[in-house]
């Protein structure tokens, strides 16, 4: 009687076991093709987006605009069709895993992709920033070295360079904030920056300009008499 049970116990797990499997195995295959179809659909379109950004020559324009020496800093090459081709392809990629995991039921792993797929937009944004920073930068840095240097005064290398590494620190800190990086420390060291440079011209002022502010004042009075 005992063995009885004990058999019957068995083919009972094996049966709801099988069942399970058996239930799981289409949802299993329905995600693999989803899977494999993404794969193919991202290698194509990555790969037309790189041929079609190559085509357009932006290499070209970003090497006139002077980018070529920040990359190779960075130990990079300028190729943008294919960074912009690996990011149209992972983006698929992550898209149709995203698809996968609602077929199995994966809902944290849906939650964490649709986080990184609405995120994506954030860093291409960031990156835009930056270079726009790096172009209207150098633009600025040759408009203040010439118009110092025509001026006939002196340190325009060095009023170029404040004024480059301005911009540059003034993108950075936007693209971070875009990026959602600590804006609560970015917002309070622009407020903190602000407050010194106020507070660093007053006091040059008040210790500087004591003696003009004093004739000014004077010279007010006088008239005003």
């Amino acid at each position: 009687m005992t063995i009885q049970n004990w058999t019957d116990i068995i083919v009972s797990s094996l049966q709801n076991l099988w069942g399970t499997v058996a239930g799981f195995l289409p949802s299993l295959i329905g995600a693999l093709i989803v899977f494999i179809i993404g794969l193919v659909v991202a290698a194509v379109l990555g790969s037309l987006v790189e041929r079609l950004i190559s085509a357009l020559k932006i290499d070209s324009v970003l090497k006139k605009l002077r980018f070529g020496p920040y990359f190779e800093r960075a130990g990079l090459q300028i190729n943008s069709g294919r960074f912009v081709g690996r990011l149209v392809y992972w983006f698929l990629v992550i898209a149709f895993i995203l698809a996968a995991s609602d077929i199995l039921g994966f809902w944290a792993l849906s939650s964490f992709l649709t986080d990184v797929l609405i995120y994506i937009p954030n860093i291409i944004i960031a990156v835009l920033i930056m270079l726009t920073a790096v172009v209207v930068g150098s633009f600025l840095r040759s408009l203040v070295k010439a118009s110092v240097t025509a001026s006939k005064l002196h340190a325009s290398k060095f009023l170029g360079t404040l004024t480059w590494w301005s911009v540059i620190i003034f993108g950075l800190l936007a693209a971070l904030t875009q990026l959602g990086i600590a804006v609560a420390i970015i917002n309070t060291l622009i407020t903190g920056l602000i407050a010194m440079i106020a507070l660093a011209g007053g006091i040059a002022f008040g210790l500087g300009g004591k003696d003009y502010a004093a004739s000014l004042i004077e010279k007010l009075k006088r008239e005003t008499e």
